[in-house]
């Protein structure tokens, strides 16, 4: 088995050879393009939590709802419960006999 291939060794020598160019400089709009990726970045993590915080509110909401549908009848039955007994206000009492 070869220890170095021959076409990387014919690739590198290629390269030495190669000209130097003397301009090195970036292209244009690179600089823009790498603030923008940096940027970019920074504000991914924050949707995602917004997401996510919206996602359980949701869920949240959905528990509340579900609590009030299956407690609904002893709601209604309270409410019933505490418009017939009476009360210890003597004002109430009073608008209460004159309706």
């Amino acid at each position: 088995m070869n220890k170095y291939d021959p076409s990387l060794q014919r690739l590198l020598a290629a390269a030495r050879r190669a000209p130097v160019s003397g301009d090195e400089s970036a292209p244009f709009g690179f600089s823009t393009r790498v603030a923008a990726r940096a940027f970019e970045q920074g504000q991914q993590s924050s949707p995602s939590f917004a997401r996510l915080s919206l996602r359980v509110a949701g869920i949240a909401c959905l528990f509340a709802v579900v609590a009030v549908g299956v407690n609904y009848k002893a709601i209604t039955s309270a409410i019933d419960d505490e418009s017939t007994v009476a009360s210890d206000d003597p004002v109430a009492d009073v608008v209460n006999l004159d309706s």
